[in-house]
């Protein structure tokens, strides 16, 4: 060894022997770019996007920076890391921008350790990014345009996408969809167990309920009220307050 790093990313060991003068014995290198990992997360307080995200990575006990945005007056930076969609969540790990909440999701489970999010199985894997799918092309969608639209049609194409997973839980028969603990798709279906009921409410209207959805209404409760989960939701007074207006419902 011609020469020896004594910095402090090096964890080195003093020895010495009456045949030998001190010699200094490298035992491993510690992982300098683990320990100075730089997280940063670009969202907005009322996303349910944005929240999948922090879940994730309450999940994981990562740290990070929260930067709030404008929607209405994107900063640099946002346009800067998602050039194409423009939109939050961003999540920026050392520098390198990852954009779309499932994909930052599956980046977070494979980089860090810990609680794991997607199975570990090749086949279950494959099963849950299907239900994400889902949520994300078909259930969502129909949810969100309740209150925005008062046709019958609207609240029955909802509840047949609730159907739906209401038939999962059944036959999973399990607290999660995860399983006995939380996972992507449950992540994925926050908006179902805690932004539907607030819209719910300001939109006065009523059909995801206990005798229509038993399996699923008490998953949404468990879900909610998990502490990981918990911290990552936005205050309900503050979204209530989003969409009463938006329903017209100020006086």
């Amino acid at each position: 060894m011609d020469s020896l790093d004594c910095s402090p990313k090096h964890l080195l060991i003093l020895s010495s022997s009456p045949y030998q003068p001190c010699k200094q014995v490298l035992l491993f290198r510690l992982d300098h770019r683990k320990m100075a990992d730089e997280v940063k997360l670009y969202g907005a307080m009322g996303s349910p996007f944005v929240c999948r995200v922090k879940i994730a990575l309450n999940m994981k006990g990562i740290k990070y920076e929260n930067l709030e945005e404008d929607i209405f007056n994107k900063s640099a930076d946002l346009l800067k890391y998602n050039p194409i969609h423009k939109k939050v969540p961003v999540l920026l790990h050392n520098g390198n921008p990852i954009s779309e909440s499932l994909v930052i999701i599956e980046y977070i489970d494979d980089v860090w350790k810990g609680i794991p999010i997607l199975p570990q199985d090749s086949y279950e894997r494959s099963i849950a990014r299907f239900w994400a799918k889902f949520l994300d092309d078909k259930c969502i969608p129909a949810l969100r345009v309740v209150g925005t639209n008062g046709d019958e049609k609207v609240v029955t194409e909802a509840c047949e996408q609730l159907q739906i997973l209401e038939n999962e839980l059944k036959v999973k028969g399990t607290k999660f969809f995860g399983g006995d603990n939380i996972g992507l798709v449950d992540i994925a279906a926050v908006f179902i167990a805690y932004w539907l009921g607030i819209r719910e409410e300001a939109a006065g209207i009523k059909f995801f309920t206990e005798d229509k959805f038993p399996k699923l209404t008490k998953w949404a409760d468990d879900f909610v009220n998990s502490q990981l989960v918990n911290n990552a939701l936005p205050p309900r007074e503050r979204m209530l307050a989003f969409y009463n207006k938006m329903f017209g419902n100020v006086n």
